[in-house]
């Protein structure tokens, strides 16, 4: 069975990596980069609570290659930590 890959990546998601040896945490998924880009920040600190917030190391962007049922995540750049100031500006915002 052949399954045809799009071009364009239709999934991506954001992912806590923590510096204690938790599992990795999925913070946000969406169809795009733009899409995950601007969630993410909100997902942070509704997803996490302050401890767990406390041990991110990094969040990453990663986006699914391949077929569904048999692609995997390939990471492509990290993001910016959010702030709280900026994450409250922008719930006021909305």
């Amino acid at each position: 069975m052949f399954y045809h890959t799009e071009a364009k990546p239709q999934s991506w998601r954001a992912v806590a990596i923590f510096d204690d040896g938790r599992y990795d945490q999925l913070l946000y998924l969406n169809r795009s980069n733009p899409q995950v880009r601007g969630g993410y920040r909100t997902a942070f600190f509704e997803v996490l609570d302050e401890e767990e917030r406390s041990h991110v190391k990094a969040i990453s962007l990663q986006r699914w290659q391949g077929a569904p049922d048999s692609g995997r995540w390939v990471h492509q750049t990290n993001l910016a930590m959010p702030a709280p100031a900026m994450t409250e500006h922008l719930a006021l915002t909305a």
